[in-house]
């Protein structure tokens, strides 16, 4: 489902250069669970926007679903995005003016889709996370997991063909935290690929891979000799430009 060839991110201002993301090759098949992991700085986030079509790579390819998109403008962005990646966020992003229901439904009114079926999608979604009887709540009434349950919800609703999971425990204790573990495995049971950034070892093992980075290097053996690879250069490359 996703394959990079050689990708490269290059942040540049008037003074520096930095390189974020170097000579990247990765597949991931689809219906398979990732973790990538490694210290703040390394490129993980920067990673995950380029595969989320929120960030565009400074060279190489970015190959989506078999086609590819590491080119293409933002407009086909948009609507790549929107028909075919979920994210959830550390920090939830969800809307305090709205309910749970209509924080759920955004994706949905995003597309197009008309209201029945968005009422039937919502309902299914949270009665996946188990929050169907808080609809009607704000997200400033719920706990930190029963939000971040909602922002699961929120990502499935569309039913991407894609999660992309940044730090998705971070601001969790270890309950909620599992618990939102064991909404990505039922996940990937229904057959979606999923993406995950995480600083936590156990919840990194969930996953069927783990990509480890450090100091832009892959250190893990496994994923270091082969197109299951990240090599990543972080903030650790930095060039000084002369005028």
């Amino acid at each position: 489902m996703i394959k990079l060839n050689n990708l490269s991110k290059v942040y540049r201002t008037a003074y520096m250069e930095t390189t974020a993301l170097h000579d990247i090759n990765i597949n991931i098949a689809k219906g398979e669970f990732v973790a990538v992991m490694g210290p703040s700085g390394c490129g993980k986030s920067t990673l995950l926007n380029v595969v989320g079509m929120i960030d565009s790579p400074s060279s190489g390819e970015y190959f989506f679903d078999g086609t590819e998109v590491g080119h293409r403008s933002e407009n086909d962005l948009v609507e790549l995005r929107k028909q075919n990646i979920g994210f959830i966020f550390q920090n939830f992003n969800l809307i305090d003016d709205l309910s749970v229901a209509e924080n759920v439904d955004l994706p949905l009114l995003y597309l197009g889709i008309a209201k029945k079926e968005r009422q039937a999608r919502v309902q299914e979604a949270l009665e996946l996370v188990g929050l169907e009887a808080r609809s009607r709540h704000k997200p400033q009434e719920l706990s930190g997991g029963q939000q971040q349950r909602v922002a699961v919800a929120r990502s499935v609703v569309s039913q991407p063909k894609l999660i992309l999971a940044d730090e998705p425990t971070g601001n969790l204790d270890t309950k909620n935290g599992d618990e939102v573990m064991a909404m990505l495995d039922r996940l990937k049971e229904k057959g979606v690929t999923i993406l995950m950034v995480t600083h936590s070892p156990e919840h990194g093992e969930r996953a069927d891979r783990i990509i480890q980075m450090l100091d832009g290097e892959v250190v893990n053996g496994d994923n270091a000799t082969n197109l299951s690879v990240v090599a990543d250069n972080g903030s650790s490359e930095q060039q000084e430009i002369h005028a």
